[in-house]
């Protein structure tokens, strides 16, 4: 047994939190604009794909984009996504879900001005979450996608808190942080395999579903090791699982 878990977890955190990690990792993308918005767009349409093998990620990401030419955001506000032909993006996610996605983000930036408006004064982001995901469906004559999750289904929504930690964590290193109204102490675990799993090993976790239940028990756990950053330690619990560490010497 680990006689220090929160000591083990901020070494890996320290490990992988590197400006480095930015060169194989999904969050590369909204680093490449300086415009806020545009880091907005690519962040969400980015992490909505970020399931399956890394490497095909990275290169679906980079062809999503390259659609959208030099400004994701001003390809969304001139509706530039109508010319998209209906093409495959990502597995099962194809230009037509972006189309979907795009529409809801510029009926966002229409009526609040801004993507953290969406999310930002709610209880909770799961809060947030759902406002965005019914903000969506609105713009899109009330259908909603299975590429949004919904967090009144018990899903983990990972993706969405994904991106949520890479626009509202802020410590200079890897996560965008251009979200301030947002506290990182509001965050919640993007919870996946790899995190489920070593989470489990580690004793962090007792529930065996990835789902919000999980995310919620997870991230309070998370909170006593730092209640102001719980996040930061997906990239230790992540980073151990992608790595294919011996779970075992773990324990």
């Amino acid at each position: 047994m680990i006689s220090d878990l929160k000591g083990f977890l901020d070494e890996w955190v320290d490990k992988i939190n590197v400006p480095a990690y930015l060169e194989t990792d999904p969050v590369q993308f909204p680093h490449k604009y300086s415009h806020v918005p545009d880091r907005e767009v690519a962040a969400f349409l980015t992490a909505t794909i970020t399931w399956g093998n890394r490497k095909m990620i990275l290169k679906s990401a980079s062809s999503m984009l390259e659609k959208m030419g030099s400004s994701p955001y001003d390809f969304v506000m001139s509706e530039g996504y109508f010319r998209l032909q209906g093409g495959n993006i990502h597995r099962t996610f194809f230009e037509k879900d972006l189309v979907y996605l795009c529409k809801g983000l510029r009926a966002c930036y229409l009526e609040f001005g801004g993507l953290e408006t969406v999310f930002a004064g709610k209880p909770s982001l799961w809060d947030g979450i759902d406002t965005f995901r019914n903000k969506l469906a609105s713009a899109n004559d009330g259908v909603f996608s299975k590429h949004v999750s919904n967090p009144n289904t018990n899903s983990a929504c990972k993706r969405l808190h994904l991106a949520l930690r890479w626009l509202v964590r802020n410590d200079g290193i890897v996560d965008l942080g251009i979200w301030k109204t947002i506290a990182m102490s509001e965050l919640y675990i993007p919870l996946d395999v790899h995190v489920g799993r070593v989470s489990r090993a580690l004793g962090l976790l007792d529930r065996n579903q990835n789902d919000r239940k999980s995310v919620e028990a997870l991230t309070e756990v998370l909170r006593g090791f730092n209640p102001i950053d719980p996040v930061r330690y997906d990239y230790a619990l992540f980073g151990i699982g992608e790595m294919g560490l011996d779970l075992t010497n773990l324990k």
